[in-house]
C-alpha cells in the first residue's frame, strides 16, 4: 500500500505543476536543439533531462568527469575523486583488506556501498543487487572517464536502493585513430607501485579499448601488503548511426594481507599497530556485459544488455574469537598458533535489462515516454566455519567438514516506466512506477553447537515502487527540482546468516521500506559558477542494524541484527564553485577556482527502544573545500575534508568492549595533488593526509577485523604518464 505521506506529497507537487502551468508563458517556442552530453563547470557538473534512453529530469544528479581532477587515482583515492558530491560519506577500508572504500549518502551504511547501486557502464557489478549487493570490484580510476550519480529517486529506472546510483563510465575508443597506446607509472609511499596501460582505437566500422593495472602496496600498518591486478577489453561494431553492438569483459585478482582491527586502547597507543598476521582474502571478480543499441529514428531508442557476474571471495582469518584485543600469539601448550578459520563463497549472477525511449508530441509540447524490464537471478554459495590450519601464510585447507553449507538464490523482475510531460517550454513534469518481484530461497546447513540444522525456506515478494519529479526552468542554465519517490530493502544474504560466529540474527527480520524527496536549485553561469543547493527528506522503516546486546549465561556483549526501528533522515546538501578568474575574464587561460561542498544530516531513528538516538555512521556534518589553480600545462588542487562524529551502533554508547559498538570522533583530512602536462607526457604528484592524521572510519565485528579499522596516514606519491 502506497504510503499517506507519498500521497500527500504528490498532491502537493502535483497543485505546484497547476499553479505553474497557469502562469502566463510570454516566452516564444524556439526550434528544438538536442544536446547530448552534460552540463558541468571544471570538472563537475549534473545529467541533462534525458540520456541514452533514461530519463534524469526532476531528480538531483551530479557527474564529476574524473579527467579533469587533480587526485591519486593510482590507489582510487575515494575523498579526491568523489568527494565533491555534498554528504558523500566513505569508509576508508581498502589498505585493510576490502579491494574498495565504501561509500553512502544521506546517513545510510558505507560498508561496501551495501545501500547503492553500483554500475559500470550501465549494468550492476556488484553480485546479486538484492541478495548480496557488496561491492568488491569498481574500475581503477585511471580508466574511468566520468562518474554519474543520482540519488535516491534513481530508484523507479535502476531499482530500490535507498542511497541511489552510482555509474562508473569506462573510457571509450579513440574514434580518429586506429591506435593509441596510454601507459601510467606511479610510485609512492608504503612500497606503492601502480602500472596501468590502456589500447584502444578505431578501425572502419570496429572500435575497442582495453586497459591493465596492477599494484603492490606493503601497506601503512604491518600485515597489510596488497598485490591487485584488473584488467578491462571492450570491443564494439557499429553498423550504422542506427544500431550498434558491443561485448566488455572486467577482471579482478588479488590476494590481500589483513592486518586486522584494534580496540580503542590500542588505537590510542599505535594507530598503526597490527595485532594479527594470518589474515589473508582474496575475491577474483569476473563480469561480462553484452549489449545492442537501435535508433531507428530520431524519437525512438532501444537498448538491451545482458550481464554475467561470476566470482569468489575466500579468506582465512584468526576470526573475531576474543574482540579487537585479541593478540593471534602461539599457544605455549601447543607451540603452534591456533586454527584459523576458512570462508569461500561462491557468487554467480545473470541480469538483463531492455530499456526503449519514445518522443512524442503532446499539445505543443514533445514529451518521451522510458522504461523497460529488468530480469536477474543469483546464485551464491556460502561455505562457512572450516578449520583451517595454524600457519601463517595464505592457506585455504580445512580439517574436517565445514560449519555451514549455505545456498541462495534470488529472482528478480522488474517492468518500469517513467514520463515527461512537457508543460510548455519550462516545465517538466515526470510520474513513473516500478513494479518488483522477489523471490529468494536458502538451502543447507548450519552447525549449532554439535548439531546440523538444516535449512530450506523460499519467500515471494510483490510491490509497486510510485513517484513523481517535477523540474521548472525559468532560464536554460537555472532550474529548481522536486521529487518524492519510494524505495525498498530486502533481507539480503549476510542478514540472514552471521558471517563472525559471536554475532546473531533475529529470526523475524523483516524487509525495510521507505521513500526519499528533494527540493532544490541549480544554475551554472557560463564557465565560472556551479551551483546546486537542496533540501532532502529520507524515511526509512524497519531499518536492520546491529545493536548490542549481553549474554545473561556468559555476561558477554555480543552483536545482534536486527530490525532496530524506523528512521528519518533529513538536511541539507549544497555545492558552489566559483572561479575567480574566469569571472573577470571569460577569455582568460588561466582559472583560480574555490568549491565548497557541504551537508548537514540529522538521522534519527523515530520508534522503538532508541527513538531519538542518532542512526549509526551517519555524520552531521561532512565539508569538503579546496581550491584549484589551473592553466594551459598545470593544474593542482588544495583540499581540506572534514567529517563530523558518528556512532558504531544504534546505543550511542561511547565505549564498549563489543568491537561494533563506540564513538567513532570527528577528524580533518588535507590533500593536495598536481598536474603537469607537456605534450604527450603528464607528470602527476601529491600529498594525502598532509597533515598525519590519525583517524577512522568504520567498526567492524569481523572482517577485516573485528574492532578499529584505521585509515592510511600521510602518504605521497609521484608519477608519469605518456599517450602516443
Amino acid at each position: 500500500m502506497i504510503n499517506k505521506k507519498i500521497i500527500a506529497g504528490i498532491i502537493g507537487m502535483l497543485s505546484l505543476v497547476t499553479a505553474i502551468a497557469q502562469q502566463k508563458d510570454t516566452s516564444k517556442i524556439l526550434k528544438e536543439v538536442i544536446v547530448t552530453g552534460y552540463k558541468t563547470v571544471n570538472g563537475v557538473g549534473h545529467l541533462l533531462e534525458m540520456k541514452d534512453g533514461i530519463i534524469y529530469a526532476g531528480k538531483k544528479t551530479e557527474v564529476i568527469i574524473v579527467d579533469s581532477l587533480d587526485a591519486n587515482k593510482a590507489i582510487n583515492n575515494t575523498r579526491q575523486i568523489l568527494g565533491r558530491i555534498p554528504g558523500l560519506n566513505i569508509v576508508e577500508t581498502e589498505s585493510s583488506g576490502f579491494t574498495a572504500n565504501g561509500i553512502a549518502t544521506r546517513g545510510l551504511n558505507p560498508t561496501q556501498s551495501i545501500e547503492m547501486n553500483t554500475r559500470q557502464n550501465g549494468y550492476n557489478i556488484s553480485a546479486d543487487v538484492y541478495g548480496y549487493n557488496e561491492a568488491y570490484y569498481i574500475p581503477p580510476m585511471e580508466a574511468v572517464k566520468r562518474i554519474e550519480m543520482v540519488r535516491g529517486a534513481s530508484s523507479l529506472q535502476f531499482g530500490a536502493q535507498f542511497g541511489g546510483l552510482v555509474n562508473y563510465i569506462t573510457e571509450d575508443a579513440p574514434t580518429d585513430k586506429p591506435f593509441q597506446f596510454i601507459t601510467s607509472q606511479t610510485v609512492g609511499s608504503f612500497g606503492m607501485y601502480n602500472a596501468f596501460t590502456s589500447v584502444g582505437g578505431t578501425y572502419k566500422k570496429i572500435s575497442y579499448y582495453g586497459f591493465l593495472q596492477q599494484r603492490n602496496m606493503d601497506g601503512y600498518r604491518p600485515n597489510s601488503q596488497q598485490w591487485q591486478l584488473s584488467g578491462f577489453g571492450k570491443i564494439q561494431y557499429t553498423a550504422s548511426k542506427k544500431i550498434n553492438a558491443g561485448l566488455e569483459y572486467s577482471l579482478l585478482r588479488n590476494k590481500i594481507h589483513m592486518p586486522g582491527g584494534l580496540s580503542d586502547s590500542l588505537f590510542n597507543a599505535n594507530p598503526k599497530a597490527s595485532v594479527r598476521a594470518r589474515n589473508w582474502l582474496k575475491s577474483p571478480w569476473n563480469i561480462v556485459s553484452g549489449y545492442l543499441n537501435l535508433n531507428p529514428n530520431d524519437n525512438t531508442t532501444f537498448s538491451l544488455k545482458t550481464t554475467y557476474i561470476f566470482s569468489n571471495r575466500s579468506l582465512v582469518w584468526r576470526n573475531e574469537d576474543g574482540g579487537a584485543g585479541a593478540l593471534d600469539a602461539i599457544d605455549p601448550a601447543t607451540n603452534q598458533y591456533v586454527p584459523r578459520e576458512v570462508e569461500s563463497e561462491d557468487m554467480h549472477s545473470v541480469a538483463t535489462e531492455a530499456r526503449f525511449a519514445a518522443s512524442y508530441k503532446l499539445g505543443k509540447s514533445k514529451s518521451t515516454l522510458a522504461g523497460g524490464v529488468r530480469f536477474s537471478y543469483g546464485w551464491f554459495k556460502r561455505l562457512g566455519g572450516g578449520e583451517g590450519s595454524t600457519n601463517s601464510d595464505f592457506d585455504l585447507s580445512i580439517t574436517g567438514d565445514w560449519e555451514k553449507k549455505l545456498n541462495f538464490t534470488t529472482t528478480n523482475i522488474a517492468p518500469f516506466v517513467e514520463n515527461i510531460f512537457r508543460i510548455g517550454n519550462k516545465l517538466t513534469v515526470t510520474p513513473g512506477v516500478r513494479l518488483e518481484y522477489l523471490n529468494s530461497t536458502v538451502k543447507g546447513y548450519t552447525t549449532d553447537d554439535i548439531y546440523k540444522v538444516t535449512a530450506n525456506k523460499s519467500k515471494n515478494r510483490v510491490f509497486l515502487l510510485s513517484g513523481i519529479g517535477i523540474e521548472y526552468k525559468p532560464k536554460s542554465n537555472a532550474g529548481i527540482y522536486a521529487n518524492i519517490s519510494q524505495a525498498y530493502r530486502p533481507i539480503d544474504y549476510s542478514q540472514q546468516q552471521p558471517f563472525g560466529v559471536t554475532s546473531k540474527i533475529d529470526p523475524n527480520l523483516k524487509d525495510a521500506n521507505g521513500f526519499n524527496s528533494d527540493l532544490g536549485y541549480r544554475t551554472t553561469i557560463k564557465n565560472y559558477l556551479n551551483v546546486d543547493v537542496s533540501l532532502f527528506y529520507l524515511a526509512y522503516n524497519n531499518r536492520i542494524g546491529e545493536i548490542v546486546k549481553t549474554d545473561p549465561t556468559t555476561g558477554l556483549d555480543f552483536g545482534y541484527r536486527t530490525n532496530i526501528a524506523n528512521s528519518v533522515h533529513k538536511g541539507l546538501e549544497a555545492y558552489i564553485e566559483f572561479n575567480i578568474l574566469k569571472y573577470l575574464n571569460q577569455q582568460s587561460k588561466q582559472g583560480i577556482s574555490i568549491f565548497n561542498s557541504y551537508s548537514y544530516i540529522d538521522a534519527k531513528y523515530t520508534s522503538g527502544e532508541f527513538n531519538g538516538n542518532r542512526v549509526e555512521a551517519a555524520a552531521k556534518h561532512i565539508e569538503r573545500a579546496g581550491i584549484i589553480y589551473s592553466n594551459k600545462s598545470f593544474s593542482s588542487t588544495f583540499q581540506v575534508n572534514y567529517i563530523g562524529d558518528a556512532y558504531g551502533d544504534a546505543t550511542n554508547v561511547k565505549v564498549s568492549d563489543n568491537p561494533i559498538a563506540g564513538y567513532i570522533p570527528a577528524y580533518t583530512v588535507v590533500d593536495f595533488s598536481a598536474t603537469y602536462k607537456i605534450n604527450n607526457y603528464a607528470i602527476k604528484a601529491g600529498v594525502n593526509n598532509l597533515g598525519n592524521k590519525y583517524y577512522f572510519t568504520r567498526r567492524t565485528d569481523e572482517y577485516p577485523g573485528p574492532g578499529i579499522i584505521p585509515a592510511v596516514g600521510r602518504s605521497f606519491y609521484v608519477g608519469l604518464t605518456a599517450k602516443f
